[in-house]
């Protein structure tokens, strides 16, 4: 039964109205907000551990990368739930409830004065299991919520504007992914500018409260704006259809690969993808036709979906398999971006007057996101549109950019490190920590700088590469890998440090990572870190060469999954 051309104009007339620039604000805001509550957050998180829970710093720090890492790594599965099942508009939704759920439960510790342990004699007493069982409840439903929102935002946003009949779609998708880049930057900057001085100076109570209301307020935007949203359909078949290709592959591994342009690859009726690309050749032999009679029913379809796969079904697991290496070399810059809290403790021994104003040791990472944002502006409305089509600064010289600037940031950073602790041993400080060394804390801000440049080159590339290589309705896991990159980061950082703080302080010697910076070596760490850049660089130059061209696939067959989709809804009808 065809759709009547009268419904079907109508349908397509409707589909028009939604969509567009306007719902920006609707959808920005929901993550922009998000973070603007939640980073301030995290980062005095630490003190409300120790203050009003009583744990230990070790004990402290350790919920603190936990709750950083589920918080990164769960976006990852709640992208391939969002294009998998439930789809990007509703993840989001359940993500903003949950999200605020948990910050609201976490505010209420505040409140409740049983909630958290009491310390009316030394020491203090230490939490009870219903006591903890309410933090760590906050907490995980603050992680889990949190990758909802962010796991879906930036496709999701990019789905109201994705226009391939425009001419400038390219142009539009390009700049759309620095902006939205820029407006995390500054969600950030803002964030720890402001939200961290209300909650040190107004207490726990206003501050968590005034976080939960701008997560409420984001959640009031998000909602409003529901009735012009564009949703695209979840790819339902998603994960059964990489189970298939493997399953399919295997069972046909004697098979031998066909000719290039054999006729016996099984493709969709209108499909674009009719054979198979040459990376990844094993997987090839899950689209093999071995016998036309058998393998098809009457329809064309295969009899055994376990055996024989479409050529599109291979090439979206190619997809994910092929980008593995250029992903991975993301890592080792997560790793180096999550050690900014030893910039933090180097601030805290050195001049931090500026003008005549006293900064915080914590707000030197401001240059960092001021220098990002900046480099996104200068890139957007100055490079782009005098470098036609982007066939100069290519996004994979841009990610190679922005690991040799993470190198040059690490080097840096190494020989600040060793000109502060010669100035503190000479000044006296070898024995005093917490000793101001005649030494200006703007030192670190070339680093500070160079770290954000080098986010700006690669994370930024990396999401538009990996939007790019991914079919539109696996767009959500493409901008997902992103966050997964920061949640591994976080994982190998801590691993390292352990490594080289058990490792380094054999044979009675100080650690280089010892808790007195003077008598430790953190310049031998941060070179560390360079070398691991360096190796890092070498790989990512190994894996583009192997990777080739970005353009194998230009046609994803977006069209052909529209025509099924509305077939099948006009046959349940």
């Amino acid at each position: 039964m065809e759709m009547p051309m009268e419904q079907k104009k109508a349908t397509e007339l409707l589909e028009r109205k939604k969509g567009g620039w306007r719902t920006m604000p609707f959808i920005i805001a929901n993550e922009t907000f998000e973070k603007v509550a939640v980073v301030g957050l995290r980062v005095n998180m630490i003190l409300y551990l120790l203050q009003e829970y009583h744990f230990d710093p070790a004990t402290g720090t350790i919920i603190m990368f936990l709750w950083n890492a589920l918080t990164n790594l769960l976006p990852i599965f709640c992208a391939f739930l969002s294009d998998s099942c439930l789809g990007r508009f509703r993840v989001i939704a359940m993500g903003t409830v949950i999200h605020l759920v948990g910050l609201v439960v976490l505010w209420l510790t505040t409140i409740i004065r049983h909630a958290r342990p009491q310390c009316d004699t030394e020491p203090c007493a230490n939490p009870t299991v219903p006591q903890l069982l309410i933090l760590f409840s906050s907490l995980t439903l603050m992680a889990l919520g949190a990758s909802g929102i962010r796991s879906c935002t930036l496709a999701f946003t990019a789905d109201q504007i994705y226009n391939p009949e425009n001419p400038q779609n390219e142009r539009t998708m390009k700049s759309f992914f620095n902006w939205y880049y820029l407006s995390v930057a500054i969600s950030v900057t803002i964030s720890m500018a402001f939200i961290v001085y209300i909650q040190v100076k107004a207490g726990w109570v206003v501050g968590f409260g005034i976080s939960m209301g701008i997560v409420s307020l984001s959640a009031i935007m998000f909602f409003l704006g529901t009735s012009i949203y564009v949703k695209v359909k979840p790819n339902k078949s998603l994960l059964t259809g990489f189970a298939q290709v493997i399953v399919a592959a295997w069972k046909n591994r004697h098979l031998p690969l066909p000719p290039k342009n054999s006729d016996i690859w099984y493709f969709r009726n209108g499909s674009n993808l009719v054979q198979p690309t040459n990376k990844v050749r094993f997987l090839n032999k899950a689209c093999i036709i071995k016998n036309r009679e058998k393998d098809l029913d009457y329809e064309g379809r295969p009899n055994e979906p376990w055996s024989l796969c479409t050529v599109r079904q291979v090439e979206e697991l190619k997809a994910i398999i092929k980008v593995l290496p250029i992903w991975s070399t993301g890592i080792i810059l997560a790793t180096t971006v999550s050690q900014q809290q030893f910039f933090i403790v180097q601030a805290g021994t050195m001049d931090r007057m500026v003008f005549g104003i006293d900064i915080p040791a914590t707000n030197f990472a401001l240059f960092m996101m001021l220098t990002l944002t900046m480099w996104v502006i200068v890139y957007d409305r100055i490079l782009v549109p005098i470098l036609p089509n982007q066939r100069i600064l290519t996004v994979k010289l841009r990610m190679g950019i922005g690991l040799v600037i993470s190198c040059l940031a690490t080097l840096v950073a190494t020989l600040v490190e060793k000109k502060r602790r010669n100035q503190a041993i000479s000044e006296g400080f070898i024995d005093n920590p917490k000793g101001v060394v005649n030494m200006s804390a703007m030192w670190l801000v070339p680093s500070y700088c160079l770290f954000g440049l080098a986010q700006g080159f690669t994370v930024i590339g990396q999401i538009e590469f990996f939007y790019s290589q991914f079919p539109k309705t696996m767009s959500t896991v493409a901008v997902s890998l992103s966050t997964l990159n920061i949640g591994v980061g976080n994982l190998v950082g801590s691993l390292i440090i352990k490594v080289v703080k058990d490792g380094t302080r054999r044979g009675g010697r100080a650690s280089w990572l010892a808790s007195n910076i003077n008598r430790g070596h953190y310049d031998y760490y941060y070179g560390l870190l360079f070398i691991l850049n360096l190796v890092n660089l070498v790989c990512f130059l190994v894996w583009s060469r192997a990777y080739g061209s970005t353009q194998d696939i230009k046609d994803w067959d977006e069209d052909v999954d529209k025509i099924l989709t509305s077939e099948k809804e006009t046959n349940t009808q």
